[in-house]
């Protein structure tokens, strides 16, 4: 899957629209390096958007964990 920025779209909020929490920005960022420099992006940058891995509890901490 692809998504198409928005003028002022930050990787934060990317991964949140896309999967829910923040916290998979790492993923996001690892998916597209050429724009991993990126702090605010401009509109209609494409963003390759992979999918979740099926058990992403196992990769937080204890205390994060349902």
């Amino acid at each position: 899957m692809i998504y198409r920025t928005v003028q002022g779209d930050m990787w934060d909020g990317i991964a949140f629209k896309l999967y829910g929490d923040a916290k998979f920005m790492t993923l996001l960022l690892n998916a597209n390096p050429a724009h991993a420099a990126v702090s605010v992006f401009s509109s209609n940058i494409v963003l390759n958007v992979p999918e979740l891995p099926a058990d992403t509890s196992s990769s937080l901490p204890p205390w994060r964990r349902e």
